[in-house]
């Protein structure tokens, strides 16, 4: 359903990425895991050109930009409509309602009838379990709530891939669990995710593919049960040992 070929991109004299290639088909959950300024939030920038790529093909089946030519931004719109993206630090509109951050983007953007998106944003929040929240602001929430609004803001405008940047990361440990169930509950629902994520076990469980990138490369993927279970790569064990066994 999604492709990515040849994706490289640079920050001054810092090469980030350097041609990664991956595919992610329709209904999958994909993993990708990495050490800190590995290249994992820049790749999934790129996804949907949030961060412009200096080379490579970035696409949907229907709609492919090719990032090494000069590119319309009509085309980078069209491409950022296709995906959903949940951020790690949430980027709610703090003087925003949870029901006006909700309905923003279909109405706004995608010019959508409001009364209609009104309904599917509250049906939304009753999905991840906030409907009685709808008319608090972002402040008045913890952050595990914030999170789940955000997951809805991103199944608001319905994308065709989602995508969540160490969506548990700012999180206190006991509200990370209340975000991963919603997760669990789209994956169930045939959701084609791409997931960059420490959570080991989530990976474990809910991938269909794990990716470890380390140095803007793609050092090793395959299912969960190889990838994080017995590493072919050494960095891959290292970065393991070291997640699994923090005080070593």
């Amino acid at each position: 359903m999604f492709a990515v070929k040849g994706l490289k991109k640079t920050f001054g004299n810092n090469t980030v990425l350097k041609s990664i290639d991956m595919q992610v088909d329709k209904g999958k959950v994909i993993a990708i895991l990495g050490p800190s300024g590995s290249g994992k939030t820049t790749l999934l920038r790129c996804l949907n050109a949030l961060e412009i790529p200096d080379e490579g093909i970035v696409g949907f089946e229907d709609h492919q930009v090719d990032f090494s030519q000069k590119v319309k931004q009509q085309s980078l719109i069209q491409l950022r409509r296709k995906s959903g993206m949940v951020f790690q630090s949430y980027n709610l509109f703090p003087h925003r309602t949870v029901l006006e951050n909700i309905m923003e983007g279909p109405v706004q953007v995608q010019k959508r009838d409001k009364k209609t998106v009104r309904e599917e944003a509250i049906e939304l929040l009753d999905k991840v379990g906030l409907k009685d929240k709808k008319d608090l602001y972002p402040y008045q929430l913890s952050g595990g709530q914030q999170q789940r609004v955000g997951i809805a803001r991103a199944l608001a405008i319905k994308p065709e891939l989602m995508l969540f940047d160490e969506p548990t990361s700012a999180l206190d440990p006991e509200l990370i669990g209340e975000v991963l169930r919603v997760m669990r509950d789209l994956a169930d629902e045939g959701w084609t995710m791409v997931v960059v994520t420490h959570e080991i076990k989530f990976a474990q469980e809910i991938a269909d593919e794990v990716i470890f990138i380390d140095g803007g490369v793609i050092v090793e993927q395959g299912a969960p049960a190889e990838v994080l279970s017995n590493p072919k790569e050494e960095r891959t064990q290292r970065f393991l040992h070291r997640i699994l066994n923090p005080t070593d």
